[in-house]
């Protein structure tokens, strides 16, 4: 009997002792975990980018959770608004224009700065990037250019964000970001796996990148590593290096590269009120002032100029006169490397497909030929374009600048056949593209993805468990403890009487 009394006071010795422990052991885990076991919750960052074309603005707003994957933000666009006005290198001459076009800033930062909540406002950052039309105008009139700058930085400044800069990229940027947006768009660069992370594509393929815009155009693709010069960029995106050959072309974006085409037109003929366009449809003409023709910095002014003569044009439907006057305005014979693109430009041979946006797909979409053809069906329907007349033309309502199709055709046929060595193979990898997934092809994306790797990103320790649940825990297993701890003080005590 005394045996089993023993046992049942060891029993109950050792059982205290275990609920002791446990309550001792729980009470320094949920403090571990409270303040270990923190989780990082990052606040969504936004980014403007203000694309200030030779055309027009656009106002980009984009967003990205903090949480960078491998120190690029994953980025989304969340609006874009055109800018009402004309474009910023025509400011600083007619203070009508002037005034129309900051107004049309106004309404799309306005719109801007309701979309941001408040409490992100003076966290967000705010870029303006102006392109070929005011790198025409630094080379033309520089004073007027710093002034235009001036003047928008004025206003940037006054808004309720992060106001970085607004400054003139140069060609080569304009190049690249456009590469970055195509390959982001495309999942080229990031992807998400079954386990919900981003990783980089299986394979890492990229797609190249070609934009035609009103005063420049540019190429961009990836290439071997060994390869260097002025035109070889290195780049690093979701931690991985790639090196992109990039070369922008001034004075050959669809408006300027139209201008001179007129020039060597006008060049061509002995009366100026009699000029005739091989470019323009039968049976079309209109009057041009010269002065919107050799004003440009990319035409040369000819003798006895005079900016107020009236030229008079009248179009002749000839696909073949267009198509080498079009060609006279590219220089195919200078190089001094293994090969050239025109001018004298080196460039490696075109690898992979490539996405062919703003002017080539605008040009690709009035010839019906929007999305990917072969080289032989493009020419054909340029040339079937040039031959019809202007009353047939004429016929297709709500169609702009309709006149102008011949030579945009003939145009981007020569530029990536002559120009960037597309043959009947390589032809085929080209797609005619305007959108990625809904979004706009342009440079200001990869501006922004690349900007978004020197944005800090605001960080939220957030513990596994609220206060009170906390509280309550610790309030349990003290009181546990404490308990115990009285129960074994008992036990002891009547084990000495």
């Amino acid at each position: 009997m005394a045996s089993k009394h023993k046992m049942g006071y060891k029993c109950r010795i050792a059982g205290v002792m275990l609920l002791l422990l446990t309550s001792i052991a729980a009470l320094i885990a949920v403090a571990v975990i409270q303040d270990t076991w923190r989780f990082l919750e990052y606040s969504k960052e936004y980014g403007i980018v203000i694309d200030a074309g030779s055309s027009r603005s656009n106002v980009y707003l984009y967003e990205w959770p903090g949480a960078k994957e491998n120190e690029t933000g994953i980025v989304t666009e969340t609006l874009n608004c055109k800018v009402d006005g004309n474009a910023i290198s025509d400011m600083k001459v007619i203070p009508e224009i002037e005034e129309k076009t900051m107004a049309g800033f106004r309404k799309c930062m306005d719109i801007v700065t309701k979309t941001i909540p408040p409490t992100k406002h003076n966290s967000t950052r705010l870029f303006l990037g102006a392109t070929a039309g005011m790198r025409l105008l630094q080379m033309k009139d520089a004073q007027r250019a710093n002034n235009v700058l001036v003047k928008l930085r004025q206003y940037l400044s006054s808004l309720p964000f992060m106001f970085q800069n607004a400054s003139v990229i140069t060609g080569q940027e304009e190049g690249l970001y456009g590469w970055i947006t195509v390959n982001y768009l495309k999942g080229n660069l990031v992807e998400k796996n079954v386990w919900n992370a981003y990783v980089r594509p299986q394979g890492a393929k990229t797609v190249g990148s070609m934009d035609l815009g009103g005063a420049s155009t540019q190429i961009a693709f990836a290439v071997q590593d060994d390869l260097k010069g002025a035109d070889y960029l290195r780049v690093k995106l979701y931690g991985y290096p790639y090196n992109v050959y990039t070369h922008s072309f001034l004075c050959y974006g669809k408006n300027e590269a139209g201008k001179l085409v007129l020039e060597k037109v006008v060049q061509q003929s002995s009366n100026p009120k009699n000029i005739t366009n091989p470019c323009y449809p039968k049976g079309f003409n209109t009057s041009k002032k010269a002065s919107s023709i050799f004003e440009s910095q990319c035409t040369k002014k000819p003798q006895n100029y005079d900016p107020n003569q009236e030229l008079i044009f009248f179009g002749g439907g000839d696909s073949d006169g267009c198509g080498k006057v079009v060609k006279s305005i590219f220089d195919f014979k200078t190089c001094s490397s293994s090969q050239c693109s025109f001018n004298g430009v080196e460039q490696p041979p075109v690898t992979g497909d490539f996405l062919a946006y703003a002017g080539f797909f605008w040009t690709a979409m009035a010839l019906q030929l929007n999305g990917t053809s072969n080289i032989n069906h493009f020419n054909t329907s340029v040339r079937n374009f040039c031959h019809k007349n202007w009353a047939t033309l004429n016929a297709q309502k709500n169609v702009k600048f309709i006149e102008t199709h011949c030579y945009a055709g003939h145009y981007v046929f020569t530029l990536l056949a002559d120009g960037y060595k597309f043959d009947t193979d390589t032809w085929k990898n080209i797609n005619f593209q305007q959108q990625v997934k809904k979004t706009n092809i342009g440079w200001s994306l990869g501006y922004m993805l690349s900007m978004s790797n020197m944005i800090p990103s605001e960080v939220k320790k957030i513990p596994p468990m609220s206060n009170p649940v906390f509280a309550g825990l610790i309030f349990l297993f003290s009181a546990l403890t404490i308990m115990t701890a009285v129960l074994v003080f008992i036990i002891f005590i009547r084990t000495c009487y």
